[in-house]
C-alpha cells in the first residue's frame, strides 16, 4: 500500500480518517501495520501491502 492513499481512505463505519501505523514498509510501500480509526478506535490491518478494510464481522466470517 502507498502512503498517498490515506487521502482517500475513511473508516467504513464511521467515515472517519484512519491513523497510519506502519510495522514493515519497502521503499513507498506500506507492506504491513494497521490503520485506525480516529473515531471510533476500530482497527484494519494492513498484510503484505494490502489494506483490509472489511468491517470487523466481516473480517471474522471471512477469516473462517
Amino acid at each position: 500500500m502507498k502512503e498517498s492513499l490515506m487521502d482517500i481512505l475513511c473508516c467504513p463505519l464511521d467515515k472517519s480518517d484512519l491513523e497510519l501505523e506502519v510495522i514493515r514498509e519497502d521503499d513507498e510501500e506500506i507492506l504491513e501495520g494497521r490503520l485506525v480509526c480516529t473515531d471510533c478506535g476500530e482497527e484494519y490491518p494492513i498484510e503484505d501491502g494490502i489494506p483490509n478494510l472489511l468491517p470487523p464481522d466481516m473480517r471474522e466470517e471471512a477469516a473462517a
